[in-house]
């Protein structure tokens, strides 16, 4: 099973990427925010199973200093909408810690493949 993972900047894609990589998945961070072609992330991977992490531009900034005003992030919260519609497991990060998502994700994947 191939994972796709996109969101915005500082959803906590990387962190939960090399945990699920760690525990033997194979997983893809899909680039999608940078990119204006809203199916992007089925051309890129085409998971079995696509996961959008979202964040608010104000936890985004908390995380990590990025050099982006809040117009521009939600130009990436724009171009992840197709994404976002699709998805398997929608997940909003602001109230979680790392490790709770990895949780949500796991129980995710579990129930799925028990069905």
């Amino acid at each position: 099973m191939l994972i796709g993972i996109l969101g915005p900047c500082s959803a906590g894609k990387s962190t939960l990427i090399k945990s699920l990589e760690a525990r033997g998945y194979s997983v893809r961070h899909i680039a999608q925010e940078h990119s204006f072609v809203p199916d992007m992330w089925r051309k890129i991977v085409d998971p079995d199973v696509l996961i959008y992490l979202d964040v608010s531009y104000e936890v985004s900034m908390k995380r990590r200093s990025l050099d982006m005003d809040k117009q521009e992030f939600l130009e990436q919260v724009s171009r992840l909408s197709h994404a976002k519609k699709h998805a398997d497991l929608y997940l909003h990060t602001d109230d979680l810690t790392p490790e709770e998502v990895l949780m949500r994700v796991l129980g995710f994947l579990d129930q799925r493949q028990t069905t």
